[in-house]
């Protein structure tokens, strides 16, 4: 061995030995148990960073640990690799697409085969590539065949840096996901996939979920928002026509005072056309409509109104009140339009302040009685009904139920339950995505790409001058197309699919992705799946784990998987901050994983990052920490090589119980920390504390070399193969090195994972607290096998012992095992 450790020089030694011996590669083999680990794929921007690490350092070492359990561990990677970022940097630099993405994925591929990681790289995936999009045009197909997919005109969120539609989620806080610019609305031709036909299913099965963080559940329990209401109608004084609304709080409908319509609702035209204020209307409804919808729903966010001059009459009570139009309704949701109620909603409430409009008391709590004129803001709880013709005096719940029963008797609506959720738009008006397989004939219509012809490949030239219209719509040779079903000329669909579409399937394709013939064969993803752990961070709970839960299920749906859900256990890493912020090149504060491998070694960039702070939590960038974990490994090195001559040929050729007291000392903190280590990683994901306990063996035996403790050459074999394996996951090319020039036997990361052994870490003998009257006046070491009654015999035979109860009288003793003697005396 070399006197001191050279992480350079042993890391490349070894990644060169992986890859050229292929010593990750998953095959397929029903005789094991499967195990599924797999980290959400990056997109190729072109560096890793310091997230990245983190992200995939925790998949490597559940990875590592399981495959030395003896499951078969499926544990890939590849590329989200469509997208808009790829398209920006074309018109930046002048770059195409392709050439830019190809370069980063290349680029980023080496960073992580620098990190020493266990992928099987046979099964490596871009989203980009026509092997892989072929089939998500298949999949789309798929859709199309069973009618979740369809194109209307509608309303949509639109960039205008990216020059591109987002889906609803795709718009935070009312600014795009990718670029933080304002988004607009815009009326546009899209493609949705009917994802509300499965908002129940998504809904309920999140309690097969139990292996998902309670955050994540909820939060997607919250975007889909189901209730429980009814809808019905209100009729347009002197007019035919009629608004619909939902409610939650039918109960309330009495106290209605006004109905608002969101400014896009179909109605506010009619209802304005000839009144003088017409042209003030129509200016606030064009205001209104390019507000983003987070912003118009925000509690934060003013709410503003204008008066139509139209009366809408209240089916209860047969009175008019008067039609607004409002920045904080919105058409896409309910039915566009919503009752006010201002004495029992807190935004109806503050705009019936605003604009004067009246406020009538038809809930009163149970033994309260409310005035309009002592309230300080809307009663919106439970309680009495009031003022509410033959309903009064029911309580709330029970007056919903009788409300819904009468409105559906007269004929004047339903019960109706709703969600927040929307259908998913999934056109892109950009290049660099996978084309929709659609054709558009004159005559024909809307005409499925035949399956045999996908996949519809991005033509190369390409012009990215920025448009409200998909780039492609400019080839002509891309454009102009037969008809498949008449023969006649016809046009290609030209907007792409959102690239969540691509990244909401690719864990089946990674358990068959060599495949010509199916997007993957059923029998292998049924073997793989479902993913047995994945990981990724929070900002995915809405867009791409929703989306991923929807695929599956159609999937399951289309006798093409087996499985309902595509991610047993999910595990929510934390963000890499330093100086209290997220890393990022504005705030200056990013360290370089590259930086940070040329100075250390991979293995002790991973070590800190496991070590800092457990995986869910954010972790506090800290050079010092950094050195101690590389001050460490230096540690293991030496005392490997220490203990390396000592070692006996065969592992298990010694007989322990001829092991001296401090032997066995050495053993038990052996074996405690093998239950420790294997514990936290495979129970708890507790990295962090399985580290400190592999560190604490080293620090046990340095002590033993310290004090020149003469250790069975057997016990030694076992001390470091064990330590070796113990800490393989962490440090996988440190520890295959050192296995290689101490046991020597194949690779420690094909060893089978050690076994603790319960006797070994029995204690042999035991600190017990000697008690007098309850207070602490002795300790003593005793035998760790004494029963209470021996304990109370040892105790009271000790000579200070006998000293302090003295001419006392003993009234009683309690003993406990292993732990205490308490002596009453008087």
């Amino acid at each position: 061995m070399n006197e001191r450790y050279n992480p350079k020089e042993i890391e490349s030694k070894w990644q060169k030995y992986w890859t050229e011996n292929n010593a990750f590669k998953t095959e397929l083999n029903r005789q094991r148990p499967e195990y599924y680990v797999l980290e959400m794929f990056p997109y190729p921007s072109g560096n890793l960073h310091m997230g990245h690490v983190r992200n995939y350092s925790i998949g490597d070492v559940i990875a590592r640990f399981k495959s030395m359990q003896g499951y078969n561990v499926l544990h890939p990677m590849g590329w989200d690799s469509f997208g808009m970022p790829a398209e920006n940097a074309a018109i930046k630099h002048g770059v195409h697409p392709a050439e830019w993405t190809w370069e980063n994925i290349a680029n980023m591929r080496r960073q992580q085969q620098e990190l020493g990681l266990s992928y099987d790289w046979d099964r490596e995936v871009a989203t980009c590539h026509p092997d892989y999009y072929r089939w998500t045009q298949w999949l789309f197909l798929l859709f199309v065949e069973r009618g979740l997919a369809y194109k209307k005109k509608a309303a949509v969120n639109w960039c205008n840096e990216c020059n591109t539609v987002l889906a609803n989620e795709q718009v935070i806080d009312g600014a795009c996901w990718r670029c933080d610019s304002v988004v607009v609305k815009k009326e546009l031709e899209q493609w949705f996939f009917k994802i509300t036909d499965y908002a129940d299913r998504l809904l309920n099965d999140l309690s097969e979920l139990k292996g998902w963080p309670e955050r994540v559940k909820t939060m997607q329990e919250n975007w889909i928002g189901r209730s429980e209401g009814a809808e019905f109608s209100f009729a347009v004084a002197g007019s035919e026509e009629k608004i619909a609304v939902y409610t939650t709080r039918h109960d309330t409908a009495f106290g209605v005072s006004y109905v608002v319509l969101a400014p896009e609702h179909k109605l506010v035209e009619k209802l304005i056309a000839g009144k003088d204020n017409a042209g003030e209307i129509r200016q606030f409804v064009d205001k209104v409509r390019n507000m983003s919808e987070i912003s118009r729903t925000s509690s934060e966010f003013e709410k503003e109104g204008i008066f139509t001059g139209a009366y809408a009459i209240n089916p209860f009570t047969g009175q008019e009140v008067p039609i607004w139009v409002a920045n904080y309704v919105l058409v896409e949701y309910g039915t566009g339009a919503v009752m006010g109620v201002p004495a029992h909603d807190e935004r109806d409430w503050q705009f019936a302040n605003k604009y004067n409009l009246t406020k009538k008391i038809v809930v009163q709590p149970e033994g309260q009685e409310l005035a309009l004129d002592t309230m300080e803001g809307a009663y919106s709880g439970d309680g009495i009904m009031v003022n509410s013709g033959q309903f009064s005096g029911m309580k709330s719940e029970a007056g919903k139920v009788a409300i819904a029963k009468w409105l559906e008797e007269q004929g004047y609506g339903k019960r109706h339950v709703n969600y927040r959720l929307r259908d998913w738009l999934v056109s892109r008006q950009r290049y660099w995505g996978a084309p929709i397989p659609l054709i558009n004939c004159a005559d024909c219509g809307s005409v499925p790409v035949p399956k045999e012809q996908l996949p519809v490949l991005l033509p190369e030239n390409v012009n990215f001058a920025a448009g409200s219209v998909s780039p492609l719509a400019k080839v002509e040779e891309f454009v102009n197309c037969t008809c498949p079903k008449c023969g006649g000329p016809a046009k290609r669909e030209t907007d792409t699919m959102d690239t969540f579409i691509c990244s909401s399937w690719y864990y089946m394709r990674y358990a068959d992705p060599k495949n010509t013939n199916l997007p993957f064969e059923s029998s292998k993803a049924d073997y793989w799946a479902p993913v047995d752990q994945y990981i990724g961070g929070i900002e995915h709970a809405i867009l791409h784990l929703l989306y991923s839960r929807f695929f599956t299920k159609v999937l399951k749906d289309a006798g093409l998987v087996n499985v309902n859900e595509p991610f047993k256990n999910l595990l929510t890493q934390g963000m890499v901050i330093k100086d209290g912020s997220k890393m990022s090149k504005s705030k200056g504060n990013v360290v370089s994983p590259e930086e940070i491998i040329a100075k250390y070694g991979a293995d002790t960039a991973r070590l800190f990052i496991l070590f800092a702070a457990p995986p869910e939590r954010d972790l506090e960038w800290n050079d010092q920490g950094v050195e101690g974990s590389y001050r460490f490994l230096g540690r293991l090195w030496r005392i490997v090589d220490h203990y390396a001559s000592f070692m006996a040929g065969e592992e298990s050729g010694y007989d322990n119980s001829t092991l001296s007291k401090e032997e066995r000392n050495l053993r038990r903190v052996l074996h405690a920390t093998i239950k420790k280590v294997t514990e936290d990683i495979g129970d708890r994901f507790n990295f962090n504390t399985a580290i400190s306990s592999i560190m604490e063996l080293v620090n046990a035996m340095y002590t033993a070399k310290d004090q020149n403790l003469a250790v069975n050459p057997g016990l030694v074999r076992e001390l470091v193969s064990s330590l070796l394996c113990l800490l393989a996951p962490f440090a996988p090319h440190i520890t295959e090195e050192l296995w290689s020039e101490t046991i020597g036997q194949g690779s420690v990361h094909k060893h089978i994972w050690p076994v603790f052994d319960e006797d070994a870490i029995k204690l042999e003998e035991v600190e017990i607290v000697v008690q007098i009257n309850g207070k602490v006046r002795e300790k003593i070491v005793v035998s760790a096998t004494l029963t209470p009654k021996e304990l109370e015999e040892k105790v009271l035979e000790q000579e200070k012992v006998q000293a302090l109860i003295h001419e006392k009288q003993v009234i009683k003793v309690i003993a406990i095992a292993g732990k205490l003697v308490n002596i009453v005396v008087r």
